[in-house]
């Protein structure tokens, strides 16, 4: 990691690059993806956060207006958050699991993770720790397949796969990810911001 020169922290990441993307019909598409996630956020009306899988801190950078005074940021990835903690001093940063959250049940109004779970061979219990540190609200997003791969297949990405990711294990259209919501959560929205899935669950009260 280092500077580029203009007190921005530079990350040599994969992601990072593609939200920088001179594409326009691509920046068109990330730009409708961060509205749609906007507007669950907004609906909640949180007051804590936490931004599960954060990775580069694009989410909250991009939706900082919106955002509660109390956010926390995780990902797995050290570099990641050390990225974030420069890129975003305002906000607090930790590396920490999806899989196992180091909260308490109900710690934060509003749970976020965008772009990870289809890059986890137990989705499952990623859901299972969201929900449980949700106190309500739950946004979650995923590929919309095959949408998704066909879209890398024709910008030349990832040819020898069909378009598919290399990290990406799980895959799902809007019905199957309802399917496999439903078995922990509800579902407030589930909507396409082409090529992705975004939904809006609250956590199910036994």
């Amino acid at each position: 990691m280092s500077d580029t020169g203009a007190g921005e922290p530079r990350l040599e990441t994969t992601n990072l690059e593609k939200y920088r993307t001179r594409n326009p019909l691509v920046r068109r598409m990330f730009d409708g993806f961060f509205a749609q996630v906007a507007e669950c956020v907004r609906a909640t009306g949180a007051r804590t956060m936490l931004d599960a899988g954060c990775g580069e801190g694009e989410t909250l950078e991009r939706l900082a207006d919106l955002l509660p005074p109390d956010v926390l940021g995780i990902d797995i990835n050290p570099q990641c958050v050390e990225f974030c903690r420069r890129r975003i001093p305002s906000r607090r940063f930790e590396t920490g699991s999806v899989v196992d959250i180091d909260a308490e049940d109900g710690r934060f109004d509003l749970v976020t993770c965008l772009e990870v779970l289809e890059h986890l061979d137990r989705p499952d219990d990623a859901l299972a720790e969201l929900a449980r540190v949700s106190r309500r609200d739950i946004v979650v997003s995923v590929p919309h397949e095959p949408w998704f791969r066909l879209g890398s297949l024709a910008r030349g990405k990832y040819v020898s796969t069909f378009g598919n990711h290399p990290e990406h294990v799980q895959h799902w259209n809007p019905r199957s990810f309802g399917a496999f919501l439903r078995r922990r959560v509800d579902i407030v929205s589930l909507s396409t911001a082409f090529p992705w899935i975004v939904a809006h669950c609250r956590k199910r009260i036994p």
